[in-house]
């Protein structure tokens, strides 16, 4: 056990957790799993949130600063930006194909379409009201929420992440522009200050199978029986189709084409970090280990992991975006009597990219937003409440191909400014 890889040890605390939720829901002891395991689970989590801001503060400086270039700092940026649109875009389109394909709103009949209304109508409704919020804001709300008016307010708030980001790359830019005399012990500090928190993030991952283990007890115990789930079983295989379809064949073929990555090193590299994804459903929480695997296992420098990787955690949602298209067009299937037409499909992979980028620091994001597509489109947001019941379980594997999304455009921006190598394979053991 003491030898074993870390992703092997992550995956036997998920099933002994899956199976432990299992028995004790099985028995009636679900208040056993939530008052005295899911507690070690929200401890794991909170230490991996604890340290992501201080992580990307201090990496993204030295990335930076590294660069010595400005014009080097738009050229990273710049690409960027395009491949995470790029591959949102793409993510968006292939949900829709696929919803148009497989039709899985045909498959609920009436009786469950209204038991799931029902039911889930409060929840629907609270999501409603924080998404009307955020349309009334202005068209440049989202501009105006990057910059902080406190930065060290920013830094106490894992929904900020953007604003530190901002921050950072002025610092970053101002020592760039110093003389390099001057700029030396500031880079050097936070050098140093860098490599005391990847050793935290080694002591903090220790604990990972022990944390995966309480999250996934508490997950099974906390999930509600529906007579109704059946009926959402479509949907849930045509968002999972396309999940699939984005990590097994796009990004490999992203990565092989752009990078020149094989897909057997880069799943080596980054399973810890997939499966800490998985189990947490959360890209903030799993950045740490997202940047370290990414870093270390990858072989994607530090100058463009630092920036790549904390943006991506903010901005790029394409396992969110595929989800989003798919429940779109289930909804309106299941709730509209004529199928949505070309040009308002369209419009739903244009909403759907720009609302990734703009509603990524709101609470409940993904719900959030795909209430914002449902009104663009013209359907009705109360169809919300038809998938909440699978929601969760949907949510750890949109979390899951968020990451792997943010690790492959890293690696390929990488490529492509020549600031990628190839670590030893047997290195990425730990």
């Amino acid at each position: 056990m003491k030898h074993l890889a870390l992703h092997w040890k992550i995956l036997m605390g998920m099933v002994l957790g899956l199976l432990v939720g299992y028995l004790m829901k099985m028995w009636g002891l679900q208040s056993v799993v939530v008052d005295w395991i899911k507690p070690f689970g929200t401890i794991f989590i909170n230490m991996l949130k604890m340290i992501a801001v201080p992580l990307v503060a201090v990496s993204l400086i030295v990335g930076l600063a590294d660069l010595k270039d400005i014009s080097k700092l738009s050229k990273l940026g710049g690409r960027t930006i395009v491949f995470y649109l790029f591959t949102t875009a793409c993510a968006v389109s292939i949900g829709l194909l696929l919803a148009n394909l497989i039709k899985p709103g045909h498959f609920i009949n009436e009786s469950s379409r209204q038991s799931l209304l029902e039911g889930f109508a409060g929840q629907a409704d609270e999501k409603i009201k924080l998404a009307e919020a955020t349309k009334e804001q202005g068209p440049l709300q989202p501009l105006v929420d990057i910059v902080p008016d406190n930065f060290f307010g920013a830094m106490t708030d894992n929904g900020s992440l953007l604003q530190v980001i901002f921050f950072v790359i002025l610092i970053g830019i101002g020592l760039i522009m110093i003389d390099e005399r001057r700029s030396k012990p500031v880079v050097d500090f936070f050098k140093g200050l860098n490599d005391v928190i990847l050793k935290v993030i080694d002591i903090v991952m220790l604990f990972s199978p022990i944390g995966v283990f309480a999250l996934m007890a508490a997950l099974i115990v906390e999930i509600p029986d529906f007579s109704t789930l059946g009926a959402l079983g479509i949907y849930g295989m045509t968002v999972l189709i396309g999940l699939a379809l984005l990590i097994f064949a796009f990004y490999p073929t992203l990565l092989y084409v752009f990078a020149k990555v094989k897909p057997g090193r880069f799943f080596r590299a980054m399973s810890p970090a997939q499966l800490l994804a998985f189990s947490t459903s959360s890209s903030a929480a799993t950045l740490p280990v997202t940047m370290e695997r990414v870093t270390e296992h990858l072989g994607v420098d530090d100058e463009v992991s630092s920036f790549v990787l904390p943006l991506g955690a903010t901005i790029n949602m394409d396992g969110t975006a595929l989800y989003q298209a798919v429940a779109a067009i289930f909804i309106s299937q299941a709730m509209l009597p004529e199928p949505l037409g070309l040009e308002t499909q369209l419009m739903i992979i244009v909403t759907t990219v720009l609302a990734s980028i703009g509603t990524a620091a709101v609470p409940s994001a993904g719900i959030v937003m795909l209430v914002i597509v449902l009104g663009q489109a013209g359907i009705p947001e109360a169809g919300l409440a038809l998938i909440f019941a699978v929601d969760r379980p949907l949510d750890m594997c949109r979390t899951l191909t968020n990451v792997t999304s943010d690790a492959a455009v890293a690696a390929v921006v990488a490529k492509s400014v020549g600031l990628l190598h190839d670590p030893k394979l047997e290195d990425a053991e730990d």
